[in-house]
C-alpha cells in the first residue's frame, strides 16, 4: 500500500510537471501524428472530458502562457504551432455544440471498448480461458479509451477532408459547366447575328442581281445587219 500511494505520488508529480514545462509541452503537440492527435481537445489541454468549464478556463490560461511564442523565442516555428493547438482546443471545448461533439466522440470511444471487452471476454470463456483481458485495470482501459478516442478524432477529420474535397469537385463541376453553357449560349447569339446580318447581305445581292437584270432587258441593242440586195 505505501509503495501503491508513493507511486501514485511520482506520477501525480510527473504529470504536473509535464504542465509545468514548456518544452515538454510543446514537444507533446509537435510529435509525429500531432496533426491527428492534437483534433482531441482534452489531449492538448491534459484534461479528463469530465472537468468544469472553470478547470478547462484555468488549464487553457496555463498552457498558453507556457507555449507562448514569445516566451520561447528560440523555439518560436514549433511555439506557434503549439499555441495554435491549444487556443483551438479552448474554442471547441467553450462552445457549447464543440463541447456536445466531444462528448459524443469520447462516449462513442467508451462504447467501443466495452465492446471490444466483450467481445475478448466471450472469446476467451469459449477457448475455457481465464476471462480476464488487461483493461480491466482502470489505468489501462482510460488508456483504450484515449487511443480509440483518438482514432475516432482522426476518422472523422478524414471523413470531413473527404467530403470537404468531393464539395469542392462537384462546385468545380457546376462552375466549369455553367461557363461551358454560357459560352454555348454566347455562340449561339453570335451565329444568329451572323446569319441576320449575311441574310441582309443575300437579300440585298438578291435584289440588286434582280434590278441589274430588269436594266440589262431595257438597254439598247444594234440592229443587226440586213442582207445587201444586188
Amino acid at each position: 500500500d505505501a509503495f501503491d500511494s508513493f507511486y501514485q505520488e511520482v506520477k501525480a508529480i510527473e504529470h504536473r510537471d509535464s504542465v509545468l514545462t514548456s518544452k515538454q509541452q510543446i514537444d507533446k503537440l509537435n510529435r509525429p501524428g500531432s496533426t491527428y492527435f492534437n483534433l482531441n481537445p482534452f489531449d492538448v489541454l491534459n484534461i479528463d472530458p469530465d472537468v468544469p468549464i472553470a478547470e478547462i478556463k484555468k488549464k487553457y490560461r496555463q498552457m498558453s502562457i507556457l507555449v507562448h511564442p514569445d516566451k520561447n523565442q528560440d523555439d518560436l516555428i514549433r511555439a506557434q504551432k503549439a499555441f495554435d493547438a491549444v487556443n483551438k482546443a479552448y474554442k471547441v471545448l467553450v462552445n457549447d455544440e464543440g463541447m456536445k461533439r466531444c462528448q459524443e466522440i469520447i462516449e462513442e470511444a467508451k462504447a467501443r471498448v466495452d465492446e471490444m471487452m466483450k467481445t475478448k471476454k466471450k472469446q476467451l470463456k469459449k477457448e475455457g480461458k481465464s476471462t480476464d483481458v488487461p483493461e480491466d485495470d482502470p489505468d489501462k482501459k482510460k488508456h483504450a479509451v484515449y487511443v480509440q478516442t483518438c482514432k475516432l478524432f482522426a476518422d472523422l477529420e478524414r471523413l470531413r477532408q473527404e467530403r470537404e474535397m468531393k464539395d469542392m469537385h462537384e462546385r468545380k463541376r457546376k462552375a466549369e459547366a455553367e461557363a461551358n453553357e454560357e459560352e454555348a449560349k454566347k455562340k449561339e447569339v453570335e451565329w444568329k447575328k451572323n446569319f441576320e446580318e449575311s441574310r441582309s447581305d443575300r437579300v440585298d445581292s438578291w435584289r440588286s442581281w434582280k434590278s441589274g437584270g430588269k436594266k440589262a432587258k431595257g438597254t439598247f441593242r444594234p440592229p443587226k445587219p440586213k442582207a445587201e440586195k444586188r
